[in-house]
């Protein structure tokens, strides 16, 4: 299978496969059922940062630096955590601006400035040149490695005729993918649906095929994770690999690193094309914020047990950048290698694909549309005929792109590892940040601060990375790099100012970083920005406002006529009608003056196909009078700011008064609830007293009258009045405890005291009054003494009620009451249960209302128990008050009813 036939077979029928896919996605755009509209496949594109350097590149690093290959991709997933106000600003000023390529933003930002536009896309070509000689490097060594193994691949490379080296044709056969599917249409800012969706099966490929190498390498090589870490721990030099000692530079290399992957996230173009241009919808961000992190860890999960399984097999796994075919190639395996050499394939290709629309768009936007509008005779081409032109030239750019990438490859790719090379151009496009980040969010940046600064923190970068590069190709002296330039040491590219031991990408950083935010703070605070400067710097500082989307930035005049004249020349018949779209064409309406809504429209038309400097070059030409100002913009936005407060204020208010509302109805409800039960309690205790009364009151009038009663009759008649009187005083005292706990006036005498005595005197007080009635009272006290604090009195009134209570609830044949006190945690609990029927789960707490009784069924013998109902609210009250509670349970000994006090144990020094 490893036959160059099969092997170019299986590689172009991919590229064919990712034609066929690309077209199915255009073919469905233009029936309206967009591909790309799935937060899913938006946050697979972003993928594309995975490129030939993560599948064959992070194992190489692993092997060698340890865990630091994990800091590449640490950077992008800290730069997700900012979707929500970075990421998701500059989508939203894109799509408000019609933004086309990072340069395009920069540009836009301060003050459309095509000098500025021009400047970043040149340090783009020079800084991504390198990246995609770095894909083509990866084909073109994959594919010797799986025509050669076991024998080395630089022989073969060697002597191979650049027109047999496979990369040149791969880049061929993509510049005719990328000029199909990628400039089908001037408007650099729609959507290349056809091409994210291509982009989105290459992320799902190269993931599939590298996490497959890892199943094999951890359980085809090895018997599972556990026996490969086995057998690195036998040789301490491999498990030295994986500490972070390992890591160049060391802590300041670990953070240099971070913040360079974080930066080259944000600003690589291609990255910058997924991320922002083609975005859909702004809320895609929120699924790709955990979705692409989450696919980094997948593609990573297996990088360092396959570099250590090559680091073990030695010789056998050659270059540890070529792990990923070696291992499995060394098994004897087949068909796996072929598929990892596609997955790589696909890493490559996808890269190349992107990058090479972002960077063909700067060129004809930011390099050769700014030259083409000096000349005049453009300015009378016909309509239409222009937009050819820039497709054409848009087209040539790709082709000659490519061809600049591999030329790099073949004369300087060498030099450098995978890793290298990319981290070289990490380290040229994070030049970009500066002037991207500080622009969104301090107005104050200017156009001669970020030209400065890009200039400086590039110059930098170029001597301290790009030049020592070129020395290591044989381009240039090494004595530059080991001696500095005329034998001054503090020059040197790797040391520069005499900052040694530093990993050399963090080095690069810090020196470009401070020449290049140095310059554009310095010079912008002392430099004044020009009016539409100042304009768009508000436009990007408050581009989250919630009134700047209908913002109209045009008050100067022009017609329709010459506005769709200049429209139909620069961008064709189809786009001008688009722009025109609600406007009827006729003579009289070409007269009319144009809105200021569509001068704007015009102009981000133009802003699409041609970049923002161009266009608003273009406007000027037609278009008499000045853009919004910085003023009239800022008073839109103060006005609107102002509303919303204003707003905001109405709805706080509005949601106080509906509080206050809303409380002043509770407050009536339970004044309603308290009313209520201020009546059933009169009615009670009418009820409770006017029983004893009456009775006192009939037999005091029996007395009065019946002069023929016996003596006998007398006592008895007076007996009952004696035992209606003590009834009467007892429920009057009750009402009245009850009276004094709801108002918090019960006096208490709480002290030390041992619960253990006063339950065995509520015992001895109620044993006499049981025994005649016939009941069982057994008492067990399991510990003694028990120790509280509480008010004995008060206490054994609890204890007696809940006996007697216990009494007259308990069996009628054969009634039994059991008192029990024993210790619980830190707590004594006194338990009372009686042999009756119980209390249901629905009855246990209203026991405790107030008057409330349970009605006993079946008992005409005992008859309806006697009482007020008012005894075990006020036990439960004085409980309470002195730190317990009282409940009800099932009794676990007689099957009736238990209730238990429950009290805190004194503290120590009151024993």
């Amino acid at each position: 299978m490893r036959t160059d036939l099969v092997i170019l077979g299986a590689a172009f029928s991919y590229l064919a496969l990712l034609f066929v896919v690309a077209a199915w996605g255009d073919k469905r755009a233009e029936q309206g059922r967009t591909v790309i509209g799935s937060p899913s496949i938006y946050a697979l594109s972003i993928a594309v940062y995975c490129t030939a350097w993560t599948f064959y590149g992070s194992v190489g690093r692993a092997a060698e630096y340890g865990p630091s290959f994990l800091l590449i991709y640490l950077g992008p997933t800290l730069a997700m955590l900012t979707a929500p106000f970075l990421l998701r600003k500059m989508v939203r000023i894109a799509a408000r601006q019609r933004i086309t390529s990072i340069a395009d933003f920069i540009s836009a930002r301060y003050g459309k400035s095509s000098g500025l536009g021009a400047l970043v896309a040149l340090m783009a070509l020079i800084t991504i040149t390198p990246y995609i000689a770095l894909q083509l490097k990866a084909i073109t060594v994959s594919h010797a490695v799986l025509i050669n193994y076991p024998d080395s691949p630089d022989a073969r490379l060697a002597t191979e005729g650049f027109w047999l080296d496979k990369s040149l044709w791969v880049a061929l056969v993509l510049a005719v993918f990328i000029i199909l599917f990628g400039t089908r249409h001037l408007d650099a800012s729609e959507r290349h649906e056809g091409m994210v969706a291509a982009i989105a099966l290459e992320s799902l490929v190269k993931l599939v095929a590298f996490m497959s190498v890892g199943v094999f390498v951890v359980f085809g090589l090895f018997a599972g994770p556990q026996d490969l870490f086995q057998q690195v721990a036998l040789q301490p030099e491999l498990t030295d690999t994986l500490g972070l000692n390992h890591v160049p530079g060391g802590t300041t290399g670990w953070a240099g690193m971070l913040i360079l992957a974080f930066l080259a996230f944000i600003t690589l173009p291609r990255q910058f094309q997924v991320l922002v241009v083609e975005n859909v919808d702004e809320h895609h961000l929120t699924r790709a914020s955990w979705l692409f992190p989450l696919y980094l860890l997948l593609i990573n999960l297996f990088v360092v047990p396959i570099a250590l399984a090559g680091l073990l097999l030695g010789d056998v796994a050659g270059d540890p950048d070529s792990f990923v075919l070696t291992l499995p190639l060394s098994a004897g395996a087949e068909g796996l290698p072929l598929f990892v050499f596609i997955g790589g394939l696909s890493a490559a290709t996808g890269m190349v694909i992107v990058e090479t629309i972002a960077l063909s768009t700067m060129v004809s936007n930011q390099l050769i549309m700014p030259l083409l509008l000096r000349f005049r005779f453009l300015h009378a081409s016909q309509p239409g005929q222009l937009a050819g032109w820039l497709l054409g030239i848009r087209r040539a750019a790709i082709v000659l792109l490519l061809l600049l990438g591999y030329l790099y490859h073949a004369l300087m790719g060498d030099a450098y590892s995978l890793v290298t090379i990319g981290l070289v151009s990490f380290a040229g496009v994070a030049q970009f940040a500066p002037a991207l980040l500080i622009g969104l969010y301090w107005r104050g940046a200017s156009r001669l601060g970020a030209i400065l600064g890009l200039l400086a923190g590039f110059g930098v970068w170029g001597y301290t990375l790009l030049l020592p590069g070129f020395a290591q190709s044989g381009w240039w002296d090494m004595a530059l790099v080991e001696q500095g330039p005329w034998g001054i040491e503090w020059l040197k590219p790797y040391a520069l100012f005499g900052l040694q031991e530093w990993d050399i990408y963090t080095h690069a950083l810090l020196w470009s970083m401070l020449a290049n935010v140095g310059l554009l703070v310095g010079v912008s605070l002392f430099n004044r920005p020009t009016p539409l400067e100042q304009t768009q710097a508000a436009l990007f500082t408050e581009a989250m406002h919630p009134n700047l989307q209908g913002t109209t930035l045009w008050r100067g005049q022009t017609t329709q006529g010459e506005l769709r004249d200049l429209l139909a020349r620069y961008l064709g018949a189809a786009a001008t009608q688009r722009v025109f779209a609600d406007i009827a064409e006729s003579r009289e309406a070409a007269d009319q003056i144009a809105s200021h809504a569509l001068v704007t429209r015009a102009e981000q038309a133009l802003a699409g196909s041609l970049g923002s400097a161009s266009a608003r070059v273009l406007i000027n030409s037609v278009v008499r009078g000045e853009a919004l100002d910085l003023e009239g913009l800022l008073s839109i936005l103060d006005t609107t700011s102002q509303t919303l407060e204003y707003n905001r204020r109405l709805e706080q208010k509005s949601a106080e008064l509906a509080r206050i509302g809303e409380e002043l109805r509770s407050a009536n409800e339970r004044l309603r609830e308290l009313d209520r039960l201020k009546d059933e309690f009169v009615a009670m205790v009418s009820h409770e007293l006017r029983t004893p009364l009456t009775s006192i009151r009939a037999f005091a009038e029996i007395l009065r009258d019946g002069d023929t009663l016996t003596e006998q009759k007398r006592q008895h008649f007076l007996g009952v009045i004696v035992h209606e009187s003590q009834r009467l005083s007892r429920l009057i005292e009750e009402i009245l405890d009850l009276a004094r706990l709801e108002s918090g006036r019960l006096t208490l005498d709480p002290k030390p005291l041992d619960l253990a005595q006063v339950a065995q005197r509520s015992v001895d007080a109620i044993s006499r009054l049981q025994e005649k009635r016939g009941i069982a009272l057994d008492s067990a006290i399991d510990v003694a003494p028990a120790t509280i604090i509480g008010d004995p009195d008060r206490l054994e009134q609890v204890v007696i009620n809940l006996l007697d209570n216990a009494g007259k609830f308990a069996d009628a044949d054969h009634p039994r009451v059991r008192l029990r006190l024993y210790r619980h945690k830190r707590h004594y609990r006194l338990s009372v249960e009686d042999n009756g029927k119980g209390i249901s789960e629905g009855e246990r707490e209203r026991v405790f209302e107030k008057f409330h009784q349970i009605q006993e069924q079946g008992e005409a013998l005992r008859g309806r128990p006697k009482g007020s109902g008012l005894g075990l609210p006020i036990s439960r009250g004085i409980v309470a008050h002195l730190g317990g509670r009282l409940w009800v349970e099932d009794a676990p000994n007689l099957g009736g009813a238990c209730l238990i006090m429950e009290l805190p144990e004194a503290p120590e020094q009151a024993h």
